[in-house]
């Protein structure tokens, strides 16, 4: 595989140094790629960057995903107005450990092939550097004029924000530095990264030009915006986050399906490894039947199985049926609870006490007395003779039938379907 020829297609690729593609078709070349270690779990916006690597990976290449504990020390001033919080040592290697694990099942780490990634850290070859040191032999080769020149500079002393630190500012020569020892202990050739990133890169090419005499590229990714302008990688609420603690499958399964067309066409290219024949006829396929979600669809698959697992898939599937389709009984008693929660999200909840449940409890009285799901007796009777009531996915047969603790979901919940699409959840405290 050609891995600027796949990128291009998939519409990977913003900037490009000259004679980083000859490099490329020439060798296999490591590439380094790099991860801010701020929390224990990486989010969706770090996905692209995980794809970039698969991919250079797949061409045949060696990945190198750089945690930044140094720089996460420091914080990157790129697209930022703020300076970020810093981080200790002992935070910053739980995080690197964490990162590794989820990065570990989507990228070949483990085989004996010589292109398998690597995860190195910054802070391992900066902690003992100091800062004489570092104003000798990095400062005294890039000039003042030089860093000034950066967008990522420029901005924060034109107005946005509230200026820049001399901490930050020293960043891109800390980047640079990075691309520098890479370069002369893994034999590290080209930096990837996002658009925003270009300034840094650059200035790591210098430093290797001027200090060693030698050649080295870049090549960057556009930012990926989703159809409406905004920056693809956070919810309006919080962020997507590939950790399950943080963000269950289930949730994380949504985020894709509900995407919209726009988005999909244009994220199934970026986020799956599926080839470009097999894309092309799944957009035609959708654009025939668009309310089907085939897009939408394949790229929630794709994306699940590649960051949790086909099991987590499955059971988001069939989740997502609950609500959806014409889910059993048993496909409900099945969810853990983090998923049912999720699924049933902003419905409306009712609190019962324990006891009315140990005790044994009529439906009627529990659902009109305790937990006004009805406004009467006579209705809730109306409608179970109707056959329009369901107790966790079962229909109730009797409106007075008798509840107790093992009519419950996880000895806890109550799920009352009214109709086809009105959903109650009762919580047994």
């Amino acid at each position: 595989m050609n891995f600027v020829e796949e990128l291009t297609w998939r519409g990977m690729i913003h900037d490009i140094m000259p004679g980083a593609e000859e490099q490329l078709n020439k060798e296999m070349t490591t590439g380094y790629l790099g991860i801010d270690p701020t929390a224990d779990s990486l989010h969706i916006g770090h996905l692209v960057g995980v794809m970039i690597l698969k991919h250079f990976q797949a061409s045949g290449h060696k990945p190198l995903f750089l945690v930044g504990g140094a720089t996460g020390m420091i914080g990157d001033p790129s697209g930022k107005s703020l300076e970020r919080n810093l981080l200790d040592e002992t935070t910053l290697r739980h995080n690197q450990e964490a990162i590794r694990n989820q990065l570990r099942k989507m990228v070949d780490f483990d085989s004996d092939l010589p292109n398998a990634a690597e995860l190195v850290n910054n802070y391992d070859w900066m902690k003992d550097i100091t800062f004489l040191e570092f104003s000798r032999e990095v400062g005294k080769l890039i000039t003042v004029n030089y860093m000034m020149s950066k967008d990522s500079v420029k901005k924060r002393f034109s107005g946005e924000g509230e200026g820049m630190s001399f901490t930050e500012f020293t960043y891109q020569l800390i980047q640079g530095y990075d691309f520098l020892t890479l370069f002369q202990t893994k034999n590290c050739k080209i930096q990837l990264g996002g658009s925003d990133q270009w300034g840094n890169i650059a200035t790591g090419t210098e430093l290797i030009r001027r200090k060693l005499g030698q050649e080295a590229w870049g090549l960057t990714c556009p930012l990926i915006k989703k159809a409406d302008g905004v920056k693809f990688g956070k919810t309006e609420s919080e962020n997507v986050w590939l950790d399950a603690r943080y963000t269950s499958p289930y949730k994380f399964y949504q985020f894709w399906l509900n995407v919209s067309d726009e988005d999909a066409e244009s994220y199934i290219k970026i986020f799956t490894m599926l080839d470009k024949a097999t894309i092309d006829g799944l957009i035609e396929e959708h654009k025939t039947a668009p309310h089907l979600r085939t897009l939408q669809k394949a790229l929630a698959k794709e994306v699940t199985i590649m960051v949790h697992s086909e099991e987590d898939y499955n059971t988001a599937v069939e989740a997502s049926n609950i609500l959806f389709g014409n889910a059993t009984s048993d496909v409900l008693k099945k969810l853990d609870e983090d998923t049912l929660l999720a699924v049933f999200e902003g419905v409306p909840q009712y609190e019962v006490s324990r006891e009315l449940l140990a005790t044994g409890i009529k439906a009627v009285d529990l659902l009109t007395e305790q937990a006004a799901v009805f406004p009467s007796k006579g209705e809730m009777r109306k409608l179970v003779q109707g056959g329009g009531i369901s107790l966790n996915k079962e229909k109730l047969a009797t409106f007075d039938q008798e509840l107790g603790m093992n009519d419950l979901l996880n000895y806890k919940y109550l799920l009352v379907q009214r109709g086809k699409k009105n959903y109650y959840l009762v919580l047994v405290k």
